[in-house]
């Protein structure tokens, strides 16, 4: 018997509008952007759960080159002209920065929050600590600690807990190593999809300096802070967050509360 090795997605909102596909942070799925579909229902936002996450735990969590190569896939088969809008946050941004290494002819603009793509300091430590987590990430603990540091409202813990027990332990580890070994694409200089690079202002400063790495390394990447929020901040401050994936969609100038990064 062959195993099915299809991502699951949904598909939300008007689908004559511009597509949208959003990717989701390590330990979650797509119901992080259901608020955002709520918000954008103008748009046709297709929402794929990552391999080993949700609906897509069976799918097993082998790269990101994998995984982009997966929504290529989809992007491919699912929107008309084989082209749509792409929204990562953290784990989906370095999906999405892969896939615009390696299939950059499918995404039309982009939006990634939250990259980390400079060497991670305390490499040893970071290699490690996927195992000595693991068997505690089901816990309610493990689950509480991980939202206090996305500051995930408490209206929203209950749907992240549930995340958390969907995903499949192996992915969690392997997720997480691939993510610190993370580094920026050799063709990064010749990726010239319009890019937005977010950061939240109270995310970790490495995530900051990657930020300006970026924005000086990518020909068309623009880079703004997100005032007053952290990394999970589709969920902390969704209108904003839904305001810039329109404006940025759209063509328009971003909103003022969006600080620029020189």
């Amino acid at each position: 018997m062959t195993q099915d090795f299809a991502l699951h997605f949904e598909t939300h909102g008007d689908p004559s509008g511009p597509t949208l596909f959003f990717l989701h942070a390590l330990g979650t799925s797509s119901w992080m952007w259901h608020q955002q579909m709520e918000l954008l229902s103008d748009f046709n936002c297709v929402v794929p759960d990552l391999p080993g996450h949700g609906k897509s735990n069976h799918v097993p969590w082998q790269s990101f080159s994998a995984t982009a190569q997966l929504i290529r896939q989809l992007i491919q088969t699912q929107t008309h002209a084989g082209k749509a809008h792409i929204v990562g946050l953290s784990l989906g941004a370095y999906v999405g920065l892969q896939l615009l290494s390696e299939a950059q002819p499918v995404v039309e603009r982009a939006i990634l929050s939250g990259l980390h793509v400079l060497p991670m300091p305390n490499k040893q430590v970071m290699t490690w600590m996927p195992y000595l987590v693991a068997p505690f990430i089901r816990s309610g603990f493990m689950t509480r600690l991980n939202a206090n540091a996305l500051n995930i409202p408490d209206t929203q813990f209950e749907g992240y807990h549930q995340c958390f027990q969907q995903m499949s332990i192996p992915t969690f580890i392997q997720a997480s190593k691939d993510a610190s070994d993370f580094t920026m694409p050799e063709n990064i200089n010749s990726i010239a999809t319009p890019t937005l690079i977010v950061a939240g202002e109270n995310e970790h400063p490495l995530i900051h300096q990657s930020q300006q790495v970026l924005h000086r390394t990518m020909p068309n990447a623009q880079s703004y802070v997100a005032p007053n929020v952290g990394h999970g901040w589709s969920l902390e401050a969704p209108d904003l967050f839904a305001t810039t994936v329109r404006d940025w969609i759209q063509q328009k100038s971003l909103p003022k509360p969006l600080q620029t990064v020189s």
